[in-house]
């Protein structure tokens, strides 16, 4: 296919990304290229239906008291519905019900042995249905409401559905910090299991857009709280009386944990959960977070038919190029980095490039986190 001389940027226009060809036809050699904007915030809280054939009834455009409501009401009727947290969208299910939570394994065509995290408005909500220590409690009143997830043991009057936790002696829970996201768990006043509100192993979303671009027509409604902050899945950290094991980097970092409880241990390697088929942990896949277009990591150079995930000064020659930071801000690029893998692979694919080339991110802070899901976003399928 014929091709332009310079890369393809996002660009930006009236609040919206334009993926219209003829926005690229205009483009000079160099290609377009815009500042990143900040995202423009959907309706707060707007309750909106997935596509054709969702089994939401009505939709309500901007958030409303009866809108929250209905979202409520949907929870507790056993239906799906995802809600943004300061990390990325949930896809929520009373945690209660059995089948509810059947439902959000059916809708991601998520494995059964991969449990979910349970979701609470406050930390006494969360620890009584687990047993907590000195430990939980410490780390719960420093990063809650925010993005750490705590796997402990079950109580034995815990009611949480034994699906959610993949029938383990154990339960990952969390306080969000997203102030939509604490308001429908106080109203349903009751556990919501939620994983990230995507098909199982594709790129977490981190507007509702996303949501309604994997699982609209699966979900009843998704509750549209504009884009999410941190960007990434909550930090799992899990607690033992064997000590504290790190399950899954995100946006609480191991030396953040280790300021409040001391030494934190490293989770097994990649693919050796798996093989157990008994993780503790949601987000230990192997291939996961991934765009159709396979990742190539660490690229020091870029070829033309690349798209490319820039952190800092990009590489020149790409076909598409998106910017995480320019400025090398682990924060900033954590936050956009399942909105860039879309946006290339979506790109890339109409350009007809072969690949996504990602450029090193630091592993230290957030850039744990950031290469944990690249890393993942380029195993073997």
């Amino acid at each position: 296919m014929a091709r332009r001389a310079g890369p393809i940027r996002p660009s930006w226009c009236a609040g919206r990304w334009s993926d219209r060809a003829a926005d690229h036809r205009r483009a000079p050699a160099g290609g377009i290229r815009r500042r990143w904007p900040v995202a423009a915030a959907a309706p707060q809280g707007a309750v909106r239906a997935g596509q054709a054939g969702a089994r939401a009834g009505a939709v309500t455009d901007r958030l409303t008291p009866a809108g929250l409501a209905r979202a409520v009401a949907l929870l507790r009727a056993g239906e799906l519905v995802a809600f943004p947290t300061e990390t990325v969208y949930g896809l929520g299910a009373d945690a209660r019900q059995g089948k509810a939570v059947a439902a959000v394994f059916e809708a991601k065509g998520r494995p059964h042995f991969n449990p979910l995290i349970c979701h609470f408005a406050t930390a006494d909500a969360a620890f009584a249905q687990v047993v907590t220590d000195e430990r939980a409690r410490a780390l719960a009143d420093r990063f809650w409401p925010g993005p750490l997830t705590l796997v402990l043991p079950r109580r034995p009057e815990c009611r949480v559905d034994l699906l959610a936790g993949a029938g383990l002696d154990t339960l990952a829970v969390r306080v969000p910090a997203h102030p939509l996201a604490r308001a429908l768990l106080a109203a349903v006043d009751g556990p919501v299991a939620a994983p990230s509100a995507n098909r199982s192993g594709e790129v977490s979303p981190t507007t509702a857009e996303h949501v309604l671009e994997g699982l609209g027509g699966r979900i009843a409604a998704v509750l549209d709280g504009g884009p999410c902050a941190v960007g990434v899945e909550s930090t799992v950290l899990e607690l033992s009386s064997s000590g504290a094991v790190l399950l899954r980097p995100g946006g609480v970092t191991a030396e953040e944990l280790e300021a409040v409880i001391g030494r934190v241990g490293r989770t097994l390697p990649l693919g050796a959960a798996v093989a157990s088929k008994t993780l503790r942990s949601p987000g230990l896949m192997v291939s996961h977070y991934a765009p159709s277009l396979p990742v190539r990591l660490g690229a020091a150079a870029v070829e033309a038919d690349e798209a490319l995930l820039a952190f800092g000064p990009a590489l020149p020659g790409a076909g598409a190029t998106y910017h995480l930071s320019e400025t090398g801000d682990l924060r900033e690029a954590a936050a956009r980095l399942f909105a860039g893998l879309r946006w290339l692979d979506r790109e890339g694919q109409r350009l007809g490039l072969r690949r996504i080339a990602a450029m090193p991110v630091p592993d230290e802070g957030l850039g744990a986190a950031i290469n944990d899901r690249l890393t993942r976003a380029a195993a073997p399928r």
